[in-house]
């Protein structure tokens, strides 16, 4: 429809909520996959990513995004597991001074990164590192509305979870 808003950005990393780290190796669901590779090597922790996420992802009224460390790894080893087409990466710059400070004043390395990234659109970021500093940050330096969703890395992405992102992007989609 013309003159719509751009559907709301997702911002998705992988360490925590697709795969769950933390609590004892034996309390972890596992999904048979196949071979899951990560780079050149089997990655036995793929092998938590629940396959049901990439439909209740795919379903979502936004823009999914990797924001993950793994980078191009995302595409090729994370979203074939979940059934999802290859999606936009953000590219990480060279740490910087003004890095250091934030890091020092509590602030996530991704969080400024990100915020550039959306340019006033409006975007959920989904991570298990997101603080209340990221928040006030977002808050004061981003024009547009954002969701900043912590999941615990010990469950990964929850059914709570995608009922909050749902709902929020539905009525950012709307605007």
């Amino acid at each position: 429809m013309p003159g719509s808003p751009p559907s709301p950005l997702l911002f998705l990393d992988v360490d925590g909520p697709l795969i769950p780290f933390g609590a004892p190796s034996s309390s972890y669901r596992t999904h048979e996959h196949g071979t899951t590779y990560a780079g050149e090597h089997v990655n036995p922790l793929l092998a938590r990513i629940d396959p049901e996420h990439g439909r209740r992802l795919a379903g979502l009224p936004c823009e999914l995004i990797w924001a993950t460390t793994w980078m191009a790894d995302a595409n090729a080893c994370v979203a074939p597991l979940l059934g999802l087409p290859e999606l936009p990466v953000v590219v990480w710059p060279e740490p910087a001074d003004v890095d250091e400070r934030d890091e020092r004043r509590g602030l996530h390395w991704k969080t400024r990164t990100l915020v550039d990234r959306a340019a006033g659109r409006a975007f959920a970021w989904v991570d298990d590192e997101i603080t209340d500093t990221d928040r006030a940050w977002v808050a004061e330096h981003h024009r547009g509305a954002a969701l900043l969703h912590r999941v615990d890395p010990q469950q990964g992405l929850t059914d709570e979870d995608f009922v909050t992102l749902e709902g929020w992007l539905r009525r950012e989609a709307g605007r």
